[in-house]
């Protein structure tokens, strides 16, 4: 069981029932999924970025990222409804609690200049959304081996019925929001 996992259930589960007066187990906040999502305009052109992009997401999480296409065309954009455009991949489970993990003791610190989280990037539906400027905070990306510095997003979903609730969870969790 990962470290993580087992801390929600030793320590930050009761005490999110306590502090919100739960009736019910089930209606204590939990983490459902972790979606972390890479855009990539550039693909259009050349299909060898997206290949690199797949090979970043899967190292950084350790599952096999999907190709994502656009909805819609944009002639601005010179973007076809269809064509590949980005890379993302879903998280559940053991997976996810890992991955969690390792984003807020190892990557996050790397960050230049890191001075913490913003605690502001609810979504007003208890999920949080975090930006990632740069794919080398992770250390399992080499510097030498990438082509191209890349962002990417990182999107933590919740049962949390209010940002007040999920903003308590990912607190006792060990998030490392800014002060």
């Amino acid at each position: 069981m990962p470290n993580l996992k087992a801390k929600y259930q030793a320590e930050v589960a009761p005490a999110l029932m306590q502090k919100f007066g739960y009736k019910s187990s089930m209606e204590i906040p939990r983490i459902e999924k972790i979606v972390v999502n890479c855009g990539c305009g550039e693909a259009r052109d050349n299909a060898k970025v997206l290949e690199a992009v797949v090979g970043d997401l899967t190292k950084i999480t350790g599952q096999k990222a999907i190709i994502t296409k656009a909805k819609k065309s944009v002639a601005n954009f010179k973007l076809r409804e269809g064509m590949p455009i980005g890379a993302k991949v879903t998280l559940r489970a053991d997976r996810m609690w890992e991955f969690l993990d390792r984003l807020f003791n190892v990557a996050l610190p790397r960050v230049r200049d890191f001075r913490g989280i913003n605690p502001n990037a609810f979504d007003g539906r208890g999920n949080y959304a975090l930006g990632i400027r740069e794919q080398l905070i992770f250390p399992e990306i080499e510097y030498d081996k990438i082509d191209k510095i890349r962002g990417l997003d990182v999107v933590i979903c919740t049962t949390a019925k209010t940002d007040e609730e999920a903003k308590e969870l990912l607190n006792l969790i060990g998030a490392p929001f800014a002060r």
